[in-house]
C-alpha cells in the first residue's frame, strides 16, 4: 500500500524545470515554424508582385502587325477617333473642327509627367492622359495632381499589353487592375481606354474588333489618334511639332508620349506646338470636352435654341440628353453636390466602397513591394560580395594556417607528456557508449576516464562499468543537463588538463596526444579539435561532411590566425582546468555551451587554438527532424552567447579584441549570411523563370563553382577523397533552405525567451572505431 502511494506521489510530483522549459519550447515551434513559412510565402508574394509590375511576371510582349480587316465595318474604319457603343451598337465620333485633343500615353513617368503637367499648366490646357496600371501603382501622387490640375485619365491596361492576343479574362483583369489602382492613387475611376499598340481607327484589324466591342459592352469608350507625333522616334523637335499638326483645319486627336524612354524632345516640342496650333485659332479640350462639343452642337442643331434655354434653365450642361444616347459617361462624384459639371472630365466617376479600398491596398502593396524588393536586391549583393571576400580571406589564411603548422620545425614547446582527465557526459548513450570508452581505453597518452552518467535511465552506467577498462570512473548524478555534468566532471578530475567529449565520439588512439601538444604554450587555454562525420554515406550524412570539412579545415584556420575563435566542439576539446574554473566553468546560461566558454575564455585572455590533427569521429544526425533539432540547439545557443557577452564589443584588452574581430565575424557568418543565403537562391530561381534563364543559371553555377573550391581545398587540406563533394550542389539547394528555417525558428525563439532543456539525439552507435569508418 505505501508502495502503490509512493508511486503515485512520484507520478502526480511537479514537473522540473526542465521538463517545463522543455514543454514550452514543444509548445512553441509549430508556431514558429508556421511563421517562417509565412515569411516566405510573403516575400515571394512580394517578389512576383514586383515582377508584375515590371512585366517580368505574366509578361506578354507580343505585338501583332499585318493582320487582315474585312470583318471590320468600313464605317468604323473610316470613322473619328472615338469609339463608343449604345445598346450594343458600335459608333465612331470625331474631334470637332479646330479643336485639338491632347493625348498623352504610357505615363505616369517620374521624370517626364509632372514636366509635361507644368507646361499644360502654364499654357492654360487639359489634356488626357491614357495611363498604365503599373505606372499609376508605382506614382500615384502624379496622378493625383494630374486629376487635380483638371486633365482626364483613361487606361491603357496594367501590364501594357496587346489585348488582342489575350484572353477575354485577361483584358478584364487588365482593366479592372488598372482601375483599381486608379482608385487608390485619384479616388476615381474612368470609362476612357486606350489599347496599346493601337493607332488610327483605320488600323482596327480582324483581331482587335471583338476586343473592342467587348471593351464597348463593358460601358467602355475606346479612344484612338488621328495624328501621331511620333515623338518615341526622337525625330527632332521642329518634325514633332510638324507631324503633330492636322490637316487643314480639322480636329484631331493627337498622340504624344510622357514616358516610355527618353521624352526630352517632347518636352521642348509641345510648348511651342500649343502656342502654334493656338495662333491657329484652335482650341485644346479634353476627349470628354471634345464629345460634350460636338453633342452640343448636335444638340444645337435639333432643338434649336429654346432647348438649350430649357437645359440651361435646369441646371444642365447643353447637349445633356445627346450625351447619354452617344453613350458618354455620366460624372458623379468629381464635383461637389450642386457645382457646375466639370466637362473637361466626364468620364471620371468617384470611386467608392470596396473599390476604393482595394484600390487602397493596391497602392500600399506597390509600395511595399517598390521598397522591398529593390532594398533586398542591394543588401543581398553585399552579403554576396561579403561572402566571396570571406572565400577569399578564409583561402589565404587557411593555406597559411596549414603551411605554419605543418612546417617541419613547427613545436608548440616541449612535449606534453603528463596525465590528462578525460570527461564523457552521457545521457542515454546506451547505443554508443562502449565504443566511445573502448576507444579512449586504446590511447597512446596516459589518461583518466570520468564518465558523468547524467541519470541515464537506458543502463548507460552499468554498460561502462561493466566493460572493466582500467583508469574509468562513472560519476551518477540527478538528470541536470550537459554543462552539470561536465562541470561535475571538472571538478572530480585529478590533473590540470581536461579533454570533454561527447558520449557518441570515438576518438583515434593519437587523438588525446595530439589534442594536448599546445598547452607547452602558457598562455593558451583551450584546444579545438577536428571533429569528423562518421555516418556520411548518407545523403544527410554527406551534407554535414562536407559542412563539418570545410567549418573545421577553413573557418576554425582563419579563426585561429585571427586570434578569435568562437567554438571549441563538444565533440572534441581540450582546456586548462585552471582556466575553467576561472571563467565559471561551464554556464547553464545558454544552449551553446561550448561557444558560451570559449568566449569566456577570449574575455579572461586566454589564448584558443585549433589542432588539426586530434581527430574525433562523431555520429552526426541521421534524419532531417534530428538535423532540425540540432541545428537549431546550436544557432539558437550561438545567439544567447553572443547576447551574453555582448559587452566585449566595447571593453579593452583580449576581451575587445574577440568583441571587435570575432563577434562581427560570427554575427555576419553564421547567423546573417545563413538568414539570407536562401534569399539568394530564391532570386536566382525568380530570375531563371522570369527574367533571364541562360544568365542567370551562369551566375548561380559561378558561385557554386566557388564554393566548390573552397570545399575542395578544404577536402585537400584534410586528406579527404573528393567523392562526397558531388552532393555540394544539392546541400546548396535544400540545406541552405531547412538552415533559413531554423535561424528563423531560433530568433523567434530568443523573443519569446524560449528555453531548452539538453536535447538527446537518438544515436544508432554504428560509428565505431576510425579505421571501421570508410572514407
Amino acid at each position: 500500500m505505501t508502495r502503490n502511494t509512493s508511486a503515485r506521489r512520484r507520478r502526480r510530483a511537479a514537473p522540473s524545470r526542465f521538463e517545463r522549459a522543455g514543454r514550452r519550447a514543444a509548445a512553441l515551434q509549430r508556431p514558429r515554424v508556421v511563421l517562417a513559412l509565412v515569411l516566405v510565402l510573403g516575400l515571394v508574394s512580394v517578389m512576383l508582385l514586383d515582377g508584375y509590375l515590371r512585366s517580368e511576371v505574366l509578361g506578354d510582349h507580343r505585338v501583332r502587325t499585318g493582320a487582315s480587316y474585312d470583318k471590320v465595318p468600313q464605317r468604323i474604319l473610316d470613322g473619328g477617333p472615338i469609339l463608343t457603343s449604345t445598346n450594343g451598337s458600335m459608333r465612331t465620333q470625331s474631334v470637332p473642327k479646330k479643336t485639338i485633343v491632347l493625348t498623352f500615353d504610357d505615363g505616369p513617368d517620374a521624370t517626364y509627367t509632372e514636366k509635361v503637367l507644368k507646361i499644360l499648366a502654364d499654357n492654360d490646357v487639359h489634356g488626357t492622359f491614357f495611363l498604365v496600371g503599373s505606372m499609376i501603382a508605382r506614382h500615384p501622387g502624379i496622378v493625383k495632381d494630374m486629376v487635380d490640375q483638371g486633365n482626364e485619365v483613361g487606361l491603357h491596361t496594367f501590364t501594357h499589353v496587346d489585348l488582342s492576343y489575350q484572353s477575354d479574362a485577361r483584358v478584364k483583369r487588365e482593366l479592372t487592375q488598372t482601375q483599381l489602382a486608379l482608385a487608390g492613387a485619384a479616388g476615381i475611376t474612368t470609362k476612357l481606354v486606350r489599347a496599346p499598340y493601337s493607332s488610327e481607327a483605320a488600323a482596327i484589324d480582324n483581331y482587335s474588333w471583338p476586343v473592342y466591342k467587348k471593351l464597348g459592352a463593358m460601358g467602355y469608350t475606346s479612344i484612338f489618334v488621328d495624328t501621331d507625333s511620333d515623338d518615341w522616334k526622337q525625330p527632332g523637335v521642329s518634325k514633332i511639332v510638324q507631324w503633330a499638326t492636322p490637316k487643314k483645319s480639322k480636329g484631331a486627336s493627337v498622340l504624344f508620349h510622357d514616358a516610355g524612354g527618353n521624352r526630352d524632345q517632347t518636352l521642348k516640342a509641345l510648348p511651342k506646338y500649343i502656342k502654334k496650333m493656338k495662333a491657329k485659332g484652335y482650341t485644346f479640350t479634353t476627349v470628354s470636352g471634345a464629345m460634350a462639343k460636338t453633342a452640343a452642337q448636335a444638340g444645337s442643331a435639333q432643338a434649336g435654341s429654346a432647348q438649350a434655354g430649357a437645359e440651361q434653365r435646369s441646371g444642365q450642361v447643353p447637349g445633356g440628353a445627346a450625351r447619354q444616347g452617344t453613350g458618354i459617361p455620366p460624372s458623379s462624384g468629381t464635383n461637389p453636390p450642386g457645382s457646375t459639371l466639370n466637362v473637361d472630365q466626364a468620364a471620371h466617376a468617384e470611386a467608392t466602397g470596396t473599390t476604393l479600398y482595394e484600390g487602397k491596398a493596391l497602392i500600399a502593396a506597390v509600395a511595399l513591394a517598390e521598397w522591398t524588393v529593390p532594398a533586398l536586391a542591394v543588401f543581398l549583393a553585399v552579403v554576396g560580395v561579403a561572402v566571396m571576400a570571406r572565400f577569399a580571406m578564409m583561402l589565404v589564411l587557411a593555406r597559411r594556417h596549414y603551411r605554419q603548422r605543418n612546417k617541419r620545425r613547427f613545436s608548440w614547446g616541449p612535449p606534453v607528456t603528463r596525465p590528462v582527465s578525460v570527461i564523457v557526459p552521457a545521457y542515454n548513450e546506451k547505443e554508443c557508449i562502449a565504443n566511445t570508452l573502448k576507444s579512449l581505453a586504446q590511447s597512446t597518452h596516459p589518461i583518466e576516464i570520468i564518465v558523468v552518467d547524467d541519470g541515464s535511465t537506458d543502463g548507460t552506467k552499468e554498460i561502462a562499468e561493466s566493460l572493466g577498462l582500467p583508469n574509468v570512473r562513472v560519476i551518477r548524478q540527478e538528470n541536470a543537463g550537459k554543462p552539470a555534468a561536465l562541470n561535475n566532471g571538472v571538478r572530480n578530475a585529478s590533473y590540470d588538463i581536461v579533454v570533454m567529449m561527447d558520449g557518441d565520439t570515438v576518438f583515434e588512439p593519437d587523438t588525446v596526444r595530439q589534442l594536448v601538444q599546445p598547452f607547452a604554450a602558457p598562455d593558451i587555454g583551450a584546444v579545438a579539435g577536428n571533429a569528423k562525420v562518421g555516418n556520411r554515406n548518407t545523403v544527410i550524412g554527406a551534407w554535414q561532411h562536407i559542412e563539418y570539412v570545410m567549418g573545421f579545415n577553413l573557418d576554425r584556420r582563419m579563426y585561429d590566425l585571427l586570434r578569435c575563435m568562437p567554438t571549441i566542439p563538444g565533440a572534441i576539446g581540450a582546456f586548462r582546468r585552471q582556466a575553467v574554473l576561472e571563467v565559471g566553468g561551464m554556464s547553464e546560461d545558454t544552449l551553446a555551451e561550448d561557444t558560451d566558454i570559449t568566449v569566456a575564455m577570449h574575455r579572461a585572455g586566454w589564448r584558443v587554438v585549433y589542432q588539426e590533427h586530434a581527430r574525433a569521429w562523431t555520429e552526426a544526425p541521421a534524419s532531417l527532424k534530428q538535423l532540425w533539432s540540432q541545428r537549431y540547439r546550436w544557432s539558437y545557443g550561438t545567439m544567447q552567447a553572443l547576447w551574453k557577452h555582448r559587452k566585449s564589443l566595447v571593453d579593452k584588452g583580449p576581451s575587445g579584441r574577440f568583441g571587435r574581430v570575432g563577434m562581427p565575424l560570427v554575427v555576419l557568418f553564421q547567423i546573417v549570411t545563413p538568414v539570407f543565403a536562401p534569399l539568394i537562391d530564391l532570386f536566382t530561381v525568380y530570375s531563371m523563370i522570369f527574367v533571364d534563364f541562360k544568365a542567370s543559371l551562369l551566375a548561380w553555377l559561378a558561385v557554386l563553382g566557388i564554393q566548390l573550391v573552397c570545399a575542395a581545398y578544404a577536402f585537400r587540406l584534410d586528406g579527404e577523397k573528393y567523392r562526397y563533394l558531388w552532393m555540394l550542389p544539392l546541400q546548396q539547394i535544400a540545406y541552405r533552405q531547412m538552415m533559413y528555417l531554423v535561424l528563423i525558428h531560433s530568433s523567434i525563439t530568443a523573443l519569446t525567451g524560449g528555453r531548452l532543456r539538453w536535447q538527446k539525439l537518438k544515436r544508432t552507435g554504428e560509428v565505431g572505431t576510425p579505421t571501421g569508418v570508410g572514407r
